[in-house]
């Protein structure tokens, strides 16, 4: 379908967009892994294109969201969930502390082709680390309460916090430059 014909929610591939669609068929490791690399693609996509001071602006006062901010948090969610929470690996957090836990939104002194540079790195430890579980029962240990959380419920908690901060990042551009539809 294109055109008129399209349903409202039909989307058409973008000139640029070198998104995977998410099988339509496939086992649970493979669909939920497809989706969470189509949302990180996504956001990728929401952010191209813009010079660093505008990812950096805060477009939408009075929040504090921009797209640097957000890139930053992601970074963050990322390896808390993978690297720190379910594999157990022994790591400061990133842009985070007890004394200033909104730095990933607050402090934004940093090079922002950094900041994608970290977030890249850590959504490729992500996918390491999803690869080389034995299944997605295999379970990790939530750092505040001691309890167990399984591979399944990290990755499916992925796909909502990358879903809800698209719709973040979507606001965000078109407010920047107008851009809309990625």
């Amino acid at each position: 379908m294109t055109g008129r014909d399209a349903p409202r929610h039909y989307a058409p591939r973008w000139n640029g967009d070198t998104r995977s669609p998410a099988p339509a068929v496939g086992g649970e490791r493979e669909t939920l892994g497809a989706v969470l690399d189509w949302h990180r693609d996504t956001f990728a996509l929401k952010c191209a294109g813009l010079p660093p001071e505008l990812l950096s602006q805060r477009a939408i006062p009075p929040s504090t969201l921009s797209l640097h901010g957000l890139v930053r948090h992601l970074a963050g969610v990322e390896r808390w969930w993978f690297r720190i929470q379910f594999a157990g690996e022994d790591l400061p957090l990133l842009y985070y502390s007890d004394e200033d836990p909104d730095q990933d939104f607050g402090d934004l002194d940093g090079d922002v082709d950094e900041a994608f540079a970290v977030w890249r790195a850590e959504c490729t430890h992500s996918r390491r680390i999803t690869a080389a579980a034995g299944s997605l029962e295999e379970t990790g240990i939530r750092k505040r309460t001691g309890e167990p959380i399984s591979l399944r419920r990290i990755l499916i908690d992925m796909i909502a916090e990358y879903a809800r901060h698209n719709g973040h990042a979507d606001l965000l551009r078109e407010q920047l430059d107008g851009a809309t539809g990625v």
